[in-house]
Formats: C-alpha cells, sequence, structure tokens
C-alpha cells in the first residue's frame, strides 16, 4: 500500500506522477532525453542501462517496465536475455562495449564517486564514446532517482507481464508521459 493517497490504476511512477504533474513534467522531458534517442547508444542499450540499475536498487516496478521496454527495443520477446543481464551481464552476449559501460553504470548505483578511471579507459578501448559515457553516467544517476521515487512512496507494482508489455508498446511508440493506462481500458 502507498504511503501517501496515490490515484487509483496508476502503479509504479505513474501514481506520483499523476499526483504531481508539476513534477512529472521535466522527470518525463529528462526521460525522454536520456531513453527516447539512437544518438550514440541505441534506445534498446539506454534502456539496458535503467534496467539493471534498476534491478541493482532492487526496484521491482522499474526494472520490469524498462526491461520490457528493452526487450520490445531489442527483439527479446520472453524477457529471457533481459533476465540473464541482470543476473550477470558479464555472461551474456552483449557487447564488450556495452559490458563495460554496465560496469561504470553499477558504480554509479553504488555511488558516482565509485567510477574509476580504469573502467572509464576499458569502455573508451571497446569504442565506448565519450557521449555514451556521459549518457551511461546520467542514465545510471536518474534511474537512482527514479527507484528511490518510486519505492519511498511505497508505490504498486503489477505482477502480470502484460501490463508491462501494453505500457511497453506504447511507450515505444509515444515516448515517457504520465498520460495514458498500464492496461486497455474495458469497453
Amino acid at each position: 500500500m502507498p504511503h501517501i493517497q496515490l490515484p487509483e490504476n496508476a502503479p509504479g511512477i505513474l501514481g506520483p506522477m499523476k499526483f504531481s504533474p508539476q513534477t512529472a513534467a521535466p522527470m518525463n522531458a529528462l526521460a525522454n532525453a536520456l531513453l527516447q534517442t539512437d544518438e550514440g547508444l541505441s534506445r534498446g542499450e539506454r534502456e539496458l542501462i535503467a534496467t539493471y540499475v534498476s534491478s541493482q536498487n532492487e526496484c521491482v516496478f522499474c526494472q520490469t517496465i524498462h526491461g520490457a521496454v528493452a526487450s520490445a527495443y531489442l527483439g527479446d520477446e520472453d524477457w529471457s536475455f533481459i533476465k540473464a543481464v541482470k543476473e550477470n551481464y558479464e555472461q551474456t552476449a552483449l557487447s564488450d562495449k556495452m559490458k563495460a559501460l554496465l560496469a561504470i553504470a553499477g558504480s554509479v548505483q553504488k555511488g558516482g564517486k565509485n567510477v574509476t578511471t580504469e573502467q572509464v579507459e576499458a569502455a573508451r578501448q571497446q569504442g565506448a564514446t565519450d557521449k555514451d559515457i556521459h549518457d551511461t553516467v546520467l542514465i545510471s544517476a536518474a534511474f537512482c532517482m527514479f527507484n528511490r521515487y518510486v519505492d519511498g512512496l511505497a508505490t504498486v507494482a503489477p505482477s502480470d507481464p502484460n501490463i508491462y508489455r501494453y505500457r511497453a508498446a506504447r511507450i515505444t511508440q509515444k515516448g515517457y508521459s504520465a498520460e495514458g493506462e498500464y492496461a486497455p481500458q474495458a469497453t
């Protein structure tokens, strides 16, 4: 049960965003700027970073919704690849560049000062640009905030994966917003 009275039928971050539209707008603008672009990293890679950080923060809602969005972009229909990345990305078929960037993301999740010069150099050696490194750090930092917002208010995380798949399809088509539903409305 959420710690404050949130709108019904608005799970995860959607509840607090509908509760506070004035803060939802800049948060959605940030999410769209970070995740809805293929400049440098692809949208799927960006969502994978958000998913990984959210899993490290044990934020069930965020790791599931962003995992669903990453899966939609990456063609991982049964979410097995996303699950493998969350469990041990080093043992997946990810590129060495993405593995190096996820190492940086994991360090940011622990605290910004945990990112090392060696990690940044390893990412560069695998082809990461300064933009890739910048965006990895900013996505990771932003998702620590988003995760704490969602979990700090004890929002509801649906257990039905189809709810996340439905919302992921909307996000891949229209981007992030506090508008919309997490499931089709009954007619």
